[in-house]
């Protein structure tokens, strides 16, 4: 859903504000072990370590490095000010605290929205929207075993305008909701939408309820993008794609008050800022 923002120059827009102030260089953080990222609330990190090492984010297991030893991890939104990586592999272990900053989000206020976008309640429309949820699902829980994200991410829209940032508290015809999940990238429909990295396509339809035509790409390690309210849908269900591929156009269908593009990103259920990631790539 497009909320109105001032535009933003291509700096920000890039570094999505707050994420210019942790952005830093790739640095060993310990024997075998190298990682770069933004360290903050919605951020994420890129890490190098032994093939297939065991990983583990606050004593959770999260699963192996690629074979390249090649691993993402992602700090949810509203992520605690610090999170415990554990690595297990070939070259020993190491454990690394990371501290995450803070972020503020925007408060977005969008009203005139039709009450079936807000609060459903025609039970054959709550069947279909909870039919649509349980194949989301599936398309997030696709797990490749991959590394795709490796070197980084382009934005998916040529001279798009950030028109709402990720995070931002949404106030819905006066009612406050859930956060916005995504970055809204406005743009003229049909404009073309590329993948910014490459991929499986693990969930290709159109005509959501909510989200209108949607696309997920599966990058590796638990990374999954979302790309919303498209007008066209060129990818294809269990596709492998590369970066720069068309996956289809800018539209405004679903829950949208003008055309653009809902970006949005997940690492095993957290929620990331897809912004904070264009431009960066995993450590060498």
């Amino acid at each position: 859903m497009e909320a109105a923002t001032p535009s933003l120059d291509r700096r920000s827009l890039v570094l999505s504000g707050a994420a210019a102030l942790v952005a830093g260089a790739a640095r060993a953080d310990a024997p075998g072990l190298a990682l770069d990222g933004n360290y903050l609330q919605s951020g994420f990190a890129f890490g190098r370590a032994a093939p297939r090492a065991m990983l583990s984010v606050d004593g959770v297991p999260v699963g192996q490095a690629s074979r390249n030893g090649l691993f993402v991890i992602g700090f949810d939104r509203d992520s605690p000010a610090s999170a415990r990586l554990d690595v297990s592999g070939a070259s020993g272990d190491s454990q690394q605290t990371l501290a995450i900053a803070a972020r503020d989000y925007d408060v977005q206020r969008i009203d005139g929205l039709p009450n079936d976008q807000v609060a459903p309640s025609d039970p054959a429309l709550l069947a279909r929207i909870k039919a649509e949820a349980e194949r989301k699902a599936a398309g997030f829980a696709s797990n490749i075993d991959a590394d795709e994200f490796r070197d980084g991410f382009i934005m998916p829209v040529e001279g798009a305008r950030l028109s709402a940032r990720f995070g931002g508290q949404r106030i819905l015809n006066g009612v406050p909701s859930r956060p916005h999940y995504g970055s809204d990238l406005a743009a003229p429909i049909g404009t073309p939408v590329r993948a910014p990295a490459g991929g499986f396509v693990s969930f290709a339809e159109t005509n959501l309820h909510f989200d209108g035509a949607l696309v997920m790409i599966d990058h590796g390690q638990g990374l999954i993008s979302c790309y919303l309210h498209l007008s066209r849908v060129d990818a294809v269900k269990g596709q492998w794609i590369k970066r720069g591929d068309m996956v289809g156009a800018v539209g405004m269908e679903g829950r949208a008050t003008g055309p653009h593009l809902c970006w949005r990103m997940k690492w095993r259920g957290r929620n990331l800022d897809p912004m904070l990631m264009v431009g960066r790539r995993a450590p060498v």
